[in-house]
């Protein structure tokens, strides 16, 4: 990105980034790409934002003060799943492309593998959002999987693919 008009700040999501953020997941073009139900409200997001925790990393991407990209990483809270941790993003239609996600993404895998020490990191991802699924393999991601009519969207079944992305930290076993 280049010029003063195409910078993009992080932030760690709060309070004043509760309308921004209901907003950006009630366009009807990214509610159909995520697990996210449409219409929610201001109010379910600042629950969300209540509930933080230390395994928990939430993250804005902005552009002039407006919101144009959501990041959710959550480390696993179980003793033996500790090592992993999923992740959820959502893009600004107008903002795809154009290295929102990629943003997003790098902060949370640095954070990922240098302040939570995770192993694994997953996610699911609709089998057929493919601008989307080449951005996670550019960030080390496997498919794992194929779960068939998993999700509703648009009065249908569609699949999704199970993705993770391994650090290895030791030699292999």
């Amino acid at each position: 990105m280049s010029g003063t008009d195409s910078v993009i700040s992080l932030e760690r999501f709060n309070e004043s980034h509760l309308e921004g953020v209901a907003a950006l997941y009630n366009d009807t073009a990214i509610t159909r790409q995520v697990l996210q139900m449409p219409y929610q409200s201001v109010e379910v997001w600042r629950q969300r934002i209540e509930a933080d925790n230390e395994r928990a990393l939430k993250l804005v991407a902005l552009h002039q003060g407006a919101v144009i990209g959501h990041l959710g990483l959550e480390q696993y809270s179980r003793v033996r799943r500790s090592h992993a941790g999923s992740f959820g993003m959502g893009v600004a239609v107008a903002w795809q492309g154009k290295g929102v996600g990629s943003t997003l993404l790098s902060a949370a895998m640095d954070i990922a593998d240098n302040w939570m020490n995770l192993q694994r990191v997953e996610l699911s991802v609709y089998a057929d959002n493919e601008a989307a699924i080449s951005l996670y393999r550019k960030f080390g991601f496997e498919t794992e999987g194929l779960f068939r009519d998993y999700a509703v969207r648009d009065g249908i079944f569609v699949d999704t693919l199970s993705m993770a992305r391994l650090r290895r930290t030791h030699t292999s076993r």
